[in-house]
């Protein structure tokens, strides 16, 4: 549905994003995760035709968004971080406002903002002046102005920037639900939030693309085995990690630091794809030890995060 190839962007000498490639299928919830300054927001832009690339070009249903950006452009909502709205207007006067801009009159206009109404949760706040809402209701709002003409395609920067956790869990439900329908690509610096609500995690640093996938994949990709953990009470290390290195599937048996003196806590490294945690559990219970913890302790996205945008 969305082809990117070769896609560069320079302000002046400074090259924000650098020939990047991506391709995103109908129906997907895209993430695109980066440190500040990393190029997400100028790709964004570039995709939706607010900025031109230097090179490079992207295809939006085999639209040029170079060489035709008007009809690219009908086929994307766009929110961007800070909803463009006109704080002075009642929320119902400002989207009719919209639809009449988007061609709409009539009984398709009222029933447009019914569903609208009904997608974002407007319904209580259509007779309020947007300048009296909150952060999150009048995100609620620019989501439905992006929404207005229906598009095949939204793309949301920054869409829960600033919002306390009820607001978050609100408009993560509500992107949730439009994607069942519709494309979606979002930007954000919330890691668990787009763990939450993406199909599929792109990780942009300095201009450029460093991981691909869903979160499970970019944990394979890099090398992050999960580790399981197990406390067991005064058991010397060196007979546990004997007995534990055999057990198929273990990479390597550590120690860690132990709540108790009386404690001896350790963790299992596991390889790639492989889960050997009954077989752990059963050579553990072949012995006289007495076990007091067993967990499995899996990578989360934020570390894989850290690894791959760190400097050095």
């Amino acid at each position: 549905m969305i082809h990117a190839e070769n896609l560069t962007k320079y302000y002046n000498a400074f090259c924000a994003v650098d020939g990047i490639n991506f391709e995103i299928e109908k129906g997907e919830i895209i993430g695109l995760l980066g440190p500040n300054g990393a190029g997400k927001t100028t790709t964004l832009r570039m995709l939706t035709g607010y900025f031109a690339p230097s090179s490079g070009d992207i295809r939006i249903k085999d639209v040029s968004v170079r060489e035709n950006p008007l009809a690219a452009k009908n086929l994307i909502g766009y929110l961007p971080e800070s909803a463009p709205l006109y704080k002075g207007m009642l929320v119902y006067d400002y989207l009719d406002h919209i639809a009449k801009i988007r061609g709409l009159t009539g009984d398709a206009k009222n029933k447009r903002l019914r569903e609208l109404a009904d997608k974002c949760g407007l319904h209580g706040i259509m007779h309020k002046t947007i300048e009296t809402l909150s952060k999150g209701l009048k995100q609620r709002v620019g989501l439905a102005h992006a929404m207005m003409s229906d598009p095949e395609i939204l793309v949301l920067d920054e869409p829960t920037s600033g919002l306390d956790p009820n607001q978050i869990v609100e408009i993560r439900e509500i992107i949730r639900r439009i994607g069942e329908e519709k494309t979606v690509i979002l930007s954000t610096h919330i890691l668990s939030e787009a763990e939450a609500t993406c199909d599929r995690i792109v990780i942009i640093n300095k201009g450029r693309i460093i991981a691909d996938g869903s979160t499970r994949d970019i944990k394979t990709q890099n090398g992050q085995a999960d580790q399981i953990q197990v406390t067991l009470l005064q058991t010397d290390f060196e007979a546990v990690r004997s007995q534990l290195e055999s057990v198929k599937g273990v990479r390597k048996v550590q120690p860690m630091p132990a709540e108790s003196p009386d404690h001896l806590k350790i963790g299992v490294t596991c390889q790639e794809l492989s889960d050997p945690r009954a077989d752990l559990y059963a050579a553990i219970k072949a012995t006289d030890w007495v076990l007091i913890d067993f967990h499995q302790e899996a990578k989360t996205l934020e570390t894989i995060f850290r690894e791959l945008t760190r400097e050095n």
